[in-house]
């Protein structure tokens, strides 16, 4: 079988955590960055995982873009959901409410949130006086949770 994981990133903890995740999969797996590639034949997949950054509450619109476009085709597949942000708790939650489709969320096989990075180098001034102000961060920071990572792919493994 195949596993397809699409993702978006504006500065690459998705990307990172893509490839994570790709190590910790059985299947065959193809990882596309939808900022690269809009065209994609799902019909090849068994198993699509959609991934993205959330920056001010929002994914990324290429993610939304790809759910949109191709809803019906992804709700007859087995699919899994992942964020990666700075967020906790319940938050998260609600985070996968308001960024992806009712229909994927309620059938998706598992939904997780595989943490974030600030990196100040990438950021412009608006960004990191945002984070600074909001986060209260002021370094580059990082707190993927590989743990997170590893639980996804048990799952996506045994379905």
């Amino acid at each position: 079988m195949k596993t397809l994981i699409v993702y978006s990133s504006k500065y690459g903890c998705t990307k990172k955590c893509s490839e994570l995740l790709k190590k910790e999969l059985k299947d065959e797996v193809n990882v596309v960055n939808l900022n690269n590639t809009k065209d994609i034949d799902l019909n090849k997949y068994h198993k699509v995982i959609i991934g993205g950054s959330i920056y001010i509450g929002q994914i990324r619109k290429e993610v939304k873009e790809f759910c949109s476009k191709n809803l019906e085709i992804l709700k007859g597949k087995k699919i899994a959901l992942f964020i990666c942000c700075m967020q906790e708790g319940e938050a998260i939650d609600t985070t996968f409410i308001q960024n992806f489709p009712k229909e994927l969320i309620d059938t998706a096989i598992i939904k997780e949130s595989f943490g974030g990075e600030f990196n100040f180098f990438k950021m412009n001034f608006f960004e990191r006086f945002i984070v600074k102000k909001i986060a209260k961060v002021s370094s580059d920071k990082s707190n993927i949770l590989t743990e997170n990572i590893s639980k996804f792919a048990r799952t996506i493994n045994y379905n």
